[in-house]
């Protein structure tokens, strides 16, 4: 493969490999919650709230580690039988049009939304809340950007199988 796909693959397997323990910091948060609420009769809201922050942590910088792995779910009835060439061309066409057009449309349609979020600097509802709610929303654009690079890395390997076979 080329030095691209070799850095960006890299970059985004770090990065997925962090989400992950995202997983484990929010099972502590989650034990911790139940212990203090049920054990001690002591709620944290802010506590709560950063459950919610790690879940988004997760989805966030592991979705295009799982693109690079290849672990998003599929129907491939047809797809599992084609020769390499055709996959190829399928993958190509599927990064150009439908990643394209579908990581184009969650960045156009979101940046007003997380824009004004940052404007007001949101923060949770809650008085005893976390502050940070704007950056919770950037995470709407964290997703397809990190799509993006994962999907170019993508299109590269598979324009290279392309012309290979």
């Amino acid at each position: 493969m080329s030095l691209i796909t070799t850095t960006i693959d890299s970059i985004i397997d770090k990065i997925g490999r962090i989400g992950s323990w995202c997983s484990l910091l929010m099972v502590v948060a989650m034990v911790l919650v139940v212990i203090l609420r049920y054990g001690f009769q002591i709620g944290s809201i802010a506590l709560q709230e950063s459950i919610t922050y790690l879940n988004c942590l997760i989805f966030t910088l592991g979705v295009a580690y799982t693109l690079k792995e290849d672990a998003h779910v599929r129907v491939d009835i047809v797809y599992s039988k084609l020769s390499m060439k055709k996959k190829a061309f399928v993958d190509v066409f599927g990064a150009l049009v439908f990643l394209t057009l579908t990581t184009g449309f969650i960045l156009w349609s979101s940046w007003d939304y997380v824009s004004v979020s940052w404007r007001i600097r949101e923060g949770s509802a809650e008085s005893s809340g976390l502050p940070y709610v704007y950056l919770l929303k950037t995470s709407i654009l964290i997703i397809p950007l990190m799509l993006i690079l994962q999907g170019f890395s993508e299109f590269l390997k598979s324009f290279y199988q392309f012309r290979k076979n």
